[in-house]
């Protein structure tokens, strides 16, 4: 666990509303004052606040699993997708006007007084209020939140919704994961002086100390497994022995080779998980490779997975070769998950936040894109060399061996660790040390 040398608190305010919210709460944790706050889900929460976060999830995760629909899914989930559409970042022009989805939530923020409970709750002791989710943030401005409020961006790139009515007269200060998220605040009016390049924050379970040394421990041990003719490892010995800190590569990986899928939060595409399986069945037999499938906290997942892995004769593998990852709740699950992450060698999923987990040195294999931002995470993965599109499903066994024969996925790992930001968790904390009034009350004049 990361050490808080400055005793740092603030309020870490995020929602349960898929994962991708709460994976970016996470590992800030150990700044949270009582622990991290659910918005939609936290002691007292007014009646109408939870239904209207509830219908708002409920929307979601229905518009994720009805894509798969044919023909009609496709149509309905490219309507609602216009309302999160990212636009083209060229030419560069001004793109301050906010979208209908910014004008809905400050409608319900102002006047339905959706948050307001909340706000006024965590304004009685007045730290820096952190959140990963644009609503919260507008909550907090719109209610005038005493004190520093900070929004961290989840995606390689994002729409406008993410930046406030009047970015100009905002209090809000962005924590963004890349650069392309910089040049996009200042496109949509958000001012330099309230954006920080910080980058995504990532477990400190898994990264070690501000020197990455767990990681380039974990990286090394995965390279032998990715690059087993030591192909790509001969080519660049010198370079990753000089990076990742170690006298020499070990001559055998401390766990079999393993592949990890992780279903999105909607329990989107479980059946490419099943495909996995299927045609991974003779290699999981033979004991050539091990799957962590991850389930998350969806329970129909958990046991449609089971029945997949009975289906292919392979019961006798399941918690060996063949592993589920389902908890009852979110805590444990990234709890789970980070410590599965450690031994995984390739991690295949679509392209959500996930894509930053590429800065630990996982290699990604890319399912397909759901929603505008994935597309920009997806380009986001391939520009660093760290991710692949997936191939023909059909064909997973040839093609993922051939990726592992040549040493590609061992380059890809390389990439992510050496180009992708990785340090964002101390970066955050670094940030808010310096730039937050700590339990002072700060004039508020609201923009709204």
């Amino acid at each position: 666990m990361v050490k808080n040398k400055n005793k740092l608190k603030v309020w870490i305010v995020t929602v349960n509303m898929g994962y991708g919210h709460m994976r970016a709460a996470f590992p800030l944790k150990h700044m949270a004052h009582k622990g991290i706050i659910i918005a939609n889900d936290y002691p007292g929460i007014p009646k109408k606040d939870k239904k209207t976060w509830l219908d708002q999830r409920k929307f979601y995760e229905a518009i994720s699993r009805f894509k798969k629909v044919p023909i009609a899914g496709n149509a309905v989930f490219g309507f609602f997708n216009l309302f999160q559409k990212i636009p083209k970042f060229y030419p560069k022009r001004d793109l301050s006007r906010p979208n209908l989805q910014v004008l809905s939530t400050i409608y319900m923020a102002k006047r339905k007084d959706w948050g307001k409970h909340l706000i006024n709750k965590l304004a009685k002791t007045p730290l820096a209020f952190v959140t990963p989710f644009f609503a919260t943030a507008f909550m907090a401005e719109v209610n005038n939140y005493p004190n520093d409020i900070f929004c961290i961006i989840c995606d390689a790139d994002m729409s406008r919704t993410w930046a406030a009515l009047n970015p100009a007269k905002s209090r809000i200060k962005y924590l963004a994961p890349n650069q392309r998220v910089v040049d996009r605040l200042k496109l949509y009016g958000v001012p330099e002086k309230n954006i920080f390049l910080t980058g995504f924050p990532l477990p400190i379970e898994i990264l070690g100390k501000e020197s990455c040394d767990t990681a380039k421990l974990d990286l090394a041990q995965r390279l032998i497994n990715l690059d087993p003719d030591r192909k790509y490892i001969s080519k660049y010995k010198k370079t990753l022995v000089s990076s990742l800190k170690i006298k020499s590569f070990p001559k055998k990986s401390d766990h079999l080779l393993t592949l990890t899928f992780a279903v999105g939060g909607a329990g989107a595409q479980r059946e490419l998980g099943g495909n996995i399986v299927k045609g991974l069945a003779k290699l999981i037999r033979n004991k050539e490779i091990r799957i962590n499938l991850i389930a998350g906290v969806h329970k129909e997942v958990n046991t449609y997975f089971k029945k997949v892995i009975k289906q292919n004769k392979l019961s006798e593998h399941l918690g060996k070769e063949v592993r589920i990852l389902y908890t009852d709740n979110k805590k444990d699950y990234f709890k789970e998950f980070n410590k599965w992450i450690r031994t995984t060698d390739v991690l295949w999923t679509k392209p959500s936040e996930l894509v930053f987990y590429s800065g630990l040195g996982l290699p990604i294999i890319i399912a397909p894109p759901i929603g505008s931002q994935e597309f920009f995470n997806q380009k986001y993965l391939i520009n660093l060399g760290a991710g692949i599109n997936q191939e023909d499903i059909r064909y997973v066994d040839e093609w993922l061996v051939d990726w592992i024969k040549s040493g590609r996925l061992a380059e890809a790992a390389a990439q992510g660790y050496l180009e992708a930001p990785n340090l964002g968790t101390y970066n955050i904390e670094k940030v808010l040390s310096k730039h937050i009034h700590k339990l002072k009350k700060i004039k508020t004049i609201s923009p709204y």
